[in-house]
């Protein structure tokens, strides 16, 4: 018999066996900031309003408004969760992404009838469309521009149909046909394509798939210099399972969507054309974004003009994020773990044994780096190993380097290292006047007028918590016993 191929209701039904990581309630809930208000306590993580903590994943099957649609949260908001969905040790997420991105599996296209996400269609032709009462999508908080897709994996092509890209950005829902793309500037292939359109002044066929494996999702936030121009990321996430992603043609433009979502929309990206993010709410602010912020309101967003929405007929899920849940660590840090570790390992091979990007920097503003020194020869490498990191990820503002004896999965142990193996004056480095992510709040000139000229500049910092190799012997941590069989001891 032949396996049924990977989709996300697969990956839930392998997850439910396990209730420390799957919950779903039909208690009614309101999309409108309540559902990501009572998840916050349930399983947000990462740097959001405490109290929060690392918890389950949450479907919701009574949506106020909605009474078809499920919405799912936080499925990705625990890196064990994504080792378990993925057959993978958590610990080596990196180095499984990293040979997943160096051996990709490519795509392929299926008939119509092996497309769940056709089986029901609604056109903007339709008289009664509405995207805002098709698609489930919730707002984080009361301060919103208003309803936002947080997991919608955006599919687009170059004019000439040679290369196409898969990303996600944040998109809020302004209209009943009419989205608002926030795309930033730089690095990302779709907003190359956009470009390549808007010269032109030709609309761009786009399709914004949504409920997908998260190998999918996960592997679409790849960025250069590790996915160049040309690469499609949907490949990655083919290696991950070792099957292609199967996608379809869209009914309405001239694009493919991914055949096994759970719900898609179709449109296109208009050219020369921008709306005010809050149009509708004029509160000033997006939604709360990784650093754990909210976003200020964008007044030129891109606009895309949605054409079709369709979706599985058996209760379609809804996915959701919260922007600055410790799901965006897993969807934008495990990428990048991954990188960092294909860069140092062809730079200083064997020196950099993992890599790991925790909760406080939202998987993106840090780094933690495990060094391994063999000889005298080696003192120095870690900090060179911290430089290669910021010279290919712009967004990384802090790097914290540790021996190979520290747990980089445990804070208590690397921060341990800056007070018994760390002199202030001695391992610190700060390289000031360096370009980083536009959402942290910090990068204003009025913070820094001496080394921030425009939003968006930073000092990026080295903590250096490696011991100096010819000192090595005096920073032996205490060495127990070694005891096999400990766990007979809790029964």
């Amino acid at each position: 018999m032949t396996a049924s191929p990977w989709d996300l209701r697969k990956v839930l039904d392998e997850l439910k066996q396990d209730p420390q990581q799957y919950h779903e309630t039909d208690v009614q809930v309101d999309p409108d900031a309540e559902l990501a208000g009572v998840y916050r306590y349930i399983g947000a993580g990462g740097t959001v309003e405490r109290p929060t903590q690392e918890g389950p994943a949450m479907m919701f099957n009574n949506v106020v408004g909605f009474p078809t649609t499920r919405v799912l949260i936080g499925l990705m908001a625990s890196r064990k969760r994504v080792g378990k969905m993925f057959h993978q040790d958590y610990h080596t997420l990196g180095r499984f992404l990293n040979k997943a991105v160096l051996n990709p599996v490519q795509p392929v296209t299926v008939e119509e009838s092996a497309a769940p996400a056709h089986e029901v269609v609604a056109k903007a032709s339709d008289p009664d469309f509405d995207i805002r009462k098709l698609v489930a999508a919730p707002t984080n908080t009361p301060q919103d521009a208003g309803p936002y897709i947080t997991c919608g994996v955006v599919l687009g092509s170059n004019m000439a149909k040679t290369m196409t890209d898969v990303t996600i950005h944040r998109m809020v829902l302004e209209d009943k046909d009419t989205l608002g793309i926030y795309i930033m500037p730089g690095g990302r292939h779709i907003g190359h394509f956009a470009e390549e359109y808007e010269k032109a002044n030709k609309p761009m066929p786009v399709t914004i798939n949504i409920g997908l494996d998260p190998a999918i999702t996960i592997g679409a936030t790849f960025e250069p210099p590790t996915t160049p121009l040309g690469y499609d990321e949907l490949g990655v996430a083919g290696a991950i399972r070792q099957e292609p992603v199967q996608l379809v043609q869209a009914v309405t433009v001239d694009e493919k969507a991914i055949a096994r979502s759970e719900f898609t929309l179709e449109g296109y990206i208009m050219p020369n054309t921008r709306i005010q993010e809050d149009i509708n709410t004029h509160t000033g602010k997006a939604m709360p974004e990784f650093p754990g912020y909210d976003g200020d309101a964008n007044p030129a967003l891109q606009v895309i003009k949605v054409t079709a929405v369709t979706h599985r007929r058996d209760h379609p899920i809804m996915q959701s994020v919260i922007g600055p849940s410790e799901e965006h660590v897993s969807m934008a840090g495990i990428p990048t773990e991954a990188s960092i570790l294909q860069l140092v390992d062809r730079a200083i091979p064997g020196k950099v044994k993992n890599v790991y990007n925790p909760p406080a920097g939202g998987g993106k503003l840090m780094t933690i780096m495990q060094i391994h020194k063999d000889n005298p020869a080696d003192e120095g490498i870690q900090r060179q190993a911290a430089l290669l990191a910021f010279s290919a990820f712009k967004e990384l503002k802090t790097v914290w380097l540790v021996d190979d004896d520290v747990d980089i999965f445990d804070m208590n142990d690397v921060v341990w290292t800056m007070n018994t193996r760390f002199q202030g004056d001695q391992d610190i480095m700060v390289l000031p006047g360096m370009r980083n992510h536009p959402l942290d709040p910090s990068e204003r000139p009025q913070y820094d007028p001496k080394s921030i000229r425009v939003r968006g500049m930073s000092s990026k910092t080295v903590i250096d918590g490696t011991v100096p190799f010819d000192m090595r012997d005096q920073f032996k941590r205490a060495a127990f016993k070694k005891v096999s069989d400990w766990q007979k001891y809790l029964k």
